[in-house]
């Protein structure tokens, strides 16, 4: 009963989190209005300083790239986070053992670590017009490292050979080259995902808890949400 229970409240979590996230990415279509976004994170973070000149380049890029054909919006987007953001652990850059950024929390500071760089590019992805079903933020196992990872997935169909856009490397590659990632779990808007067959375990909820609160953070920072369903 006490398992049943627990299911029942991490499926429960699990499902307003994504409805959020449903909400939250319905409203991409929406225009970003950047003035508004850089005041309020004024507002919550302090002066951008050196961020708000990558926050500026983030819009340039978003206003010259929705008309280029997925592959190049996948290419530029994944070489702009690589090369705007410096890798630093969440313990040295926010004192926390877990944190996730906001596209806006990334590009103010020029840093962050795996899930940073994806959640990023997966933002960015969204706007530009690319759907949710193609995309996916998927925690992996990198095997060199031997430490937990994430990358963004890009599926051109949902039967086809997922594309990784990766923090560690600049080049776009298919996940069948990647034999050194081990993918664990992935998630977007729509749902969560595993690896192979069967049911399996995903992990804590405190882990995904973190993808709500990047939600939440983006909303306090200005980006509209859909509210009618």
């Amino acid at each position: 009963m006490a398992a049943r229970l627990a299911l029942s409240r991490t499926l429960r979590w699990l499902f307003s989190a994504l409805l959020l996230a449903g909400l939250l990415l319905g409203g991409l279509q929406a225009d970003w209005d950047f003035s508004q976004i850089s005041r309020r994170a004024t507002v919550l973070y302090g002066p951008l300083g050196e961020g708000q000149k990558r926050i500026d380049a983030w819009q340039q890029l978003l206003a010259t790239q929705n008309q280029a054909s997925e592959m190049e919006q996948l290419k530029v987007v994944n070489l702009f986070f690589n090369k705007n953001m410096r890798y630093v652990e969440d313990i040295d850059l926010w004192r926390q053992v877990d944190y996730w950024e906001t596209p806006v929390e990334a590009l103010w500071k020029g840093a962050g670590d795996c899930e940073d760089y994806a959640i990023a590019k997966y933002f960015s992805l969204r706007h530009l017009g690319v759907s949710s079903d193609k995309l996916r933020i998927t925690y992996v196992k990198a095997l060199r490292q031997n430490r937990a990872h994430m990358v963004l997935t890009y599926y051109s169909s949902p039967e086809a050979m997922p594309l990784v856009l990766d923090s560690l490397i600049d080049a776009i590659q298919p996940a069948s080259q990647r034999t050194d990632l081990l993918p664990v779990y992935s998630f977007n808007a729509e749902g969560l995902w595993l690896p192979g067959k069967g049911n399996k375990k995903v992990g804590d909820t405190k882990r995904l808890s973190r993808w709500q609160d990047v939600l939440k953070k983006m909303q306090a920072e200005g980006f509209p949400v859909e509210t009618t369903h």
